[in-house]
């Protein structure tokens, strides 16, 4: 028995050194910072220093005979250069759908008598579905580089070793010992995985890029303000001169409601994702790695700078005015504010594990910018005119939209410790509404808010 358990601790420690073995990217260490393709379970390095004295007699076994893996992770071995590179037009790439998403799911939910009257919940609560079933995925980077996933390869060695115990048990050699069940740690297996998706650009330009430009958290805290002070105008009241009237006890309601509404559905949301991850696991397909490594990482460098460069001259020489301040500066602007959010979590997410600093400063400091852009736009003087107006129109559902997070944000909420998501949430709800109460109240009762000027 004792023999069998040291072979099952060195099954699982051959696993856990393949889910460790350097990847064909070249990785900067500062990617397992980064809370949106991390948001639960351990990162590579938690692995690697737990299993240090098993990988290294692992590795003196294998020197003689490389897998298979290891031979095709040697022919397509990427430079950190060409990483980062990859890395960041997957991140301009997917900024600009995802701000797409947002702004063109935001007029699709504005019509008289919609029942929810900020549109951007729809975003909000849409980008949540997708981050949960990219943090659930064990399918679409199965192919981890180059061979089978870690997650597929310790399943695999947990079913032989039921195969094994109930042979030798069947045979009558089994001694009833506690050897029967499988030496795999399935959960670690799950982590291990996610922590390898980490090194893969497509999926940090998939949940970093898409998912967090595709919702808002900026745009939550102006809901709330305008809720509070009464200037969320319903569809059905567009060309009235001031909504109606109401008392401070119905606005605090009011304010409470798009909270509640917001965090609730995005929490919400981001379970359902976990669950449909999980559901649709035996339907979901497998991107080939040669396809990913080969194709689609030098296609992204094209696509990423290309459309944002055409956004650009889309921006100077416009088909039509209204598109500038309807989205074209939108997605100028969208990439700067999802780098500026990629670095900030690489530089501050570690530094206090249960206080994501990266994703906190990012929506605070994109509330800020939000909240001054909106009054320069509403402000009496006007002071922009009409290419002002979709100027700062595209500050804030571009650079702010972008800059800012719910996806993410929910993500870290569902990972942390019930103490540590309560202090997070309530801080970074609390801190941006009284910001947004300070720039945004200061115009609103004193002067008041005037009429966009965005269009001739």
């Amino acid at each position: 028995m004792a023999s069998a358990a040291a072979a099952g601790s060195g099954d699982r420690a051959a696993a856990i050194a393949d889910a460790t073995a350097e990847p064909p990217y070249d990785v900067p260490d500062r990617y397992e910072d980064l809370d949106e393709v991390a948001a639960t379970g351990d990162t590579l390095d938690d692995i690697r220093h737990g299993e240090a004295q098993q990988q290294q007699q692992q590795q003196q076994q294998q020197q003689q005979t490389p897998p298979p893996e290891e031979k095709a992770h040697e022919a397509v071995q990427v430079s950190r250069l060409a990483t980062q590179l990859y890395t960041l037009s997957y991140l301009v790439f997917f900024s600009l759908l995802g701000t797409l998403a947002r702004v063109g799911l935001s007029h699709l939910t504005t019509y008289p008598g919609a029942p929810t009257i900020f549109p951007t919940l729809w975003a909000n609560v849409g980008g949540s579905l997708v981050m949960g079933f990219l943090a659930e995925d064990r399918k679409l980077f199965r192919h981890e580089w180059g061979g089978p996933s870690t997650y597929d390869r310790l399943l695999r060695k947990a079913a032989a070793d039921e195969e094994t115990a109930t042979a030798t048990a069947t045979d009558g050699r089994g001694g009833g010992g506690g050897g029967g069940g499988p030496s795999i740690d399935l959960a670690a297996a799950k982590k291990a995985h996610l922590a390898t998706k980490k090194t893969i650009p497509l999926y940090v330009g998939l949940a970093t890029g898409f998912c967090g430009s595709f919702t808002s958290f900026s745009t939550f805290i102006r809901d709330v303000f305008l809720a509070l002070s009464n200037d969320m105008v319903s569809p059905d009241l567009h060309g009235l001169s001031a909504p109606v009237r109401r008392s401070g006890g119905y606005s605090v309601m009011a304010l409470l409601a798009v909270i509640i509404e917001t965090v609730g559905l995005s929490l919400g949301a981001y379970r359902v994702g976990v669950h449909l991850g999980a559901a649709l696991e035996p339907y979901t397909p497998s991107i080939p790695f040669r396809l990913a490594r080969g194709v689609l990482d030098r296609l992204a460098v094209l696509l990423g700078w290309g459309c944002w460069l055409g956004a650009v001259f889309l921006a100077v020489f416009p088909p039509h005015d209204h598109w500038r301040g309807t989205v074209v500066f939108a997605l100028v602007f969208a990439p700067l504010g999802t780098l500026a959010r990629f670095y900030l979590a690489m530089l501050l997410n570690a530094r206090r594990p249960s206080f994501p600093l990266g994703t906190f400063a990012a929506n605070v400091l994109g509330t800020a910018v939000l909240g001054m852009a909106w009054d320069i736009a509403h402000s009496a003087a006007g002071g922009s005119g009409v290419l002002g107006c979709q100027l700062l129109q595209g500050v804030e559902d571009g650079f702010c939209g972008c800059l800012t997070t719910v996806s993410t944000w929910v993500a870290e909420l569902s990972s942390l410790r019930r103490r540590s998501a309560y202090v997070y949430g309530t801080a970074s709800v609390v801190l941006s509404t009284a910001l947004m109460i300070v720039i945004m109240g200061s115009l609103r009762w004193t002067q008041g808010f005037a009429p966009l000027q965005c269009h001739p």
